[in-house]
């Protein structure tokens, strides 16, 4: 096999790694793996869009690749498959056409269907509610609060906006929803429905890939998804506090 497809295989595996969440070590570590296991020494960086990986065979010819990645979703499943065939590799060597084939086959893989994860979604709010010291009433409310934010984000997320515009917006709706639910229903404390909402929105796997990263030495890896899940937070805040000042004016 030459070294451009070998490049292309493992270009190929760590730009599933990349858009699916995982963590900036996991994915240079399997990249060069990859590499390893098809004879070739490897030099691979990744970082937050993209990964650059260099290779070099027996005859010392050198071949640098690029691949610009968009990171899309947390699908830690993907990345398990991706896993499971770098440690294949080891000791079964596959042709190019194979390796492709098994990579495109991961890249199409199904993910959760639209109302498994609506109603993830739902439940989430609804324990968090309860987490939270919520009553009974607070977790119901909560439910149709998330249900309304997850289905209007999934479909302004085809819209191609800004991540920030997208989680204020988001935030808006729950603290606006919560705060109607409550002025409908005075038993409903809007409190424990945001508290209890607001954990669908929170970049948890983010945040514990950016501290990862730190650990293992990837600062500036770690610092860029420390600056994600801020600007994250901060967007979600933003939205609450909007709605809940618009809400305090009008009717308060």
């Amino acid at each position: 096999m030459t070294v451009e497809n070998v490049s292309e295989i493992a270009l190929m595996a760590g730009g599933i790694l990349l858009e699916n969440g995982a963590e900036t070590h996991r994915i240079e570590g399997t990249v060069s793996s990859i590499c390893q296991s098809y004879g070739l020494n490897a030099e691979c960086l990744s970082m937050s869009n993209g990964i650059l990986l260099s290779t070099q065979d027996s005859a010392h010819r050198k071949v640098t690749s690029m691949k610009k990645v968009c990171p899309k979703q947390v699908d830690l499943y993907r990345i398990e498959l991706i896993n499971s065939f770098s440690r294949k590799l080891k000791n079964n060597k596959i042709s190019y056409e194979d390796a492709i084939k098994i990579l495109e086959s991961i890249q199409d893989s199904p993910t959760f269907t639209f109302p498994v994860r609506i109603f993830a979604s739902c439940m989430t709010g609804f324990v968090y509610s309860l987490f939270f010291n919520g009553s009974l009433i607070d977790g119901i409310a909560s439910i149709f609060v998330c249900l309304i934010t997850y289905l209007i984000t999934e479909k302004i997320s085809n819209f191609g906006i800004s991540q920030f515009f997208k989680y204020y917006l988001a935030g808006f709706i729950i603290g606006g929803t919560s705060l109607l639910s409550h002025i409908l229903f005075p038993s409903i404390k809007e409190n424990n429905v945001i508290t209890g909402s607001i954990m669908i929105l929170l970049p948890g796997v983010v945040l514990t890939n950016g501290i990862k990263d730190v650990i293992f030495g990837y600062f500036s890896a770690g610092i860029a998804k420390f600056c994600e899940a801020l600007i994250i937070i901060t967007a979600v805040s933003a939205g609450v506090g909007t709605a809940l000042l618009i809400g305090m004016k009008g009717f308060y």
